[in-house]
């Protein structure tokens, strides 16, 4: 668990890996002083201390040597060069690295860190706003503790859970392109009110809340969507005409497709 003695190294603290130490940081899991970030942008440095009141940097050996738990988020192609290295092989040995590269499997990981224990996550951008979901997948030897570690520390930006490593790409397609999908269809949904006459603002004000709404139903009920659906279905109806009409449209066919279109690209992202 995160105590007063963990420290964490940021490697690469982006947008993500800013919303991960904000909702670290929000929680009290963390305080600033355990948190060193690095980035290689000078200016995003600087920024970074001034907002959180951290140590900042852009030597990613030096905070993977004085942290306890790394936290990698690079892009995929950046990793290698960043993480095959002897020095970083020496600051990590004997750590928990999590990563959460797109497409960057547990193997390549291995043979870049062989001495870490070594952990997958793949978070979404709703962690920005401590709504996000992470799925995790332990590397060998990774430990239950190591793990719960981890879920704490994605558990300060949303929902986690674990999976086998055999699935982390259709999670890159729903998790982390999903969002982009969802973002997509509260346009069109908001885009049908706007042409029948409502205000576009909104229009995409109610198309959101209701998507939302709709989304914390499924989570907080447990039960299935179609069951939700049909309680909103009544016989002759406006929903029923409005279902039919996406129906006519293979709405699901689609979106199911375009789940396993994303999947597929995600296979190959990490591995030029």
């Amino acid at each position: 668990m995160l105590d007063g003695d963990r420290t964490l190294a940021v490697i690469g603290c982006g947008t993500m890996g800013e919303a991960i130490v904000r909702g670290i940081f929000r929680s009290g899991r963390l305080a600033p002083s355990q948190v060193f970030a690095t980035d290689r942008r000078a200016d995003l440095v600087k920024e970074l201390a001034a907002r959180h009141k951290m140590r900042t940097g852009a030597d990613n050996v030096e905070a993977a040597r004085v942290a306890s738990v790394a936290l990698v988020c690079l892009k995929p192609q950046h990793m290698a060069s960043a993480l095959d290295d002897d020095a970083m092989r020496e600051a990590l040995a004997g750590k928990l690295v999590i990563s959460i590269a797109a497409g960057v499997r547990l193997e390549q990981l291995a043979r870049w860190l062989p001495g870490s224990g070594l952990i997958r996550a793949m978070p979404n951008t709703p962690a920005v706003i401590g709504e996000g979901m992470t799925v995790l997948a332990r590397g060998r030897h990774v430990t239950d503790p190591q793990v719960a570690l981890a879920m704490e520390l994605f558990g300060a930006v949303g929902r986690c859970v674990e999976i086998d490593e055999s699935s982390m790409d259709v999670v890159t397609a729903l998790n982390g392109s999903g969002p982009a999908f969802a973002m997509l269809v509260l346009e069109a949904l908001a885009d049908g009110a706007v042409m029948m006459g409502l205000r576009r603002d909104v229009a995409i004000s109610i198309a959101a809340q209701m998507l939302q709404g709709s989304a914390r139903m499924v989570l907080e009920t447990g039960l299935h969507p179609a069951a939700l659906k049909d309680q909103v279905t009544t016989p002759a109806g406006c929903t029923i005409a409005g279902l039919l009409t996406l129906e006519d449209g293979r709405i699901r066919s689609v979106l199911a497709r375009a789940v396993e279109e994303a999947s597929r690209v995600a296979s190959k992202l990490g591995q030029g």
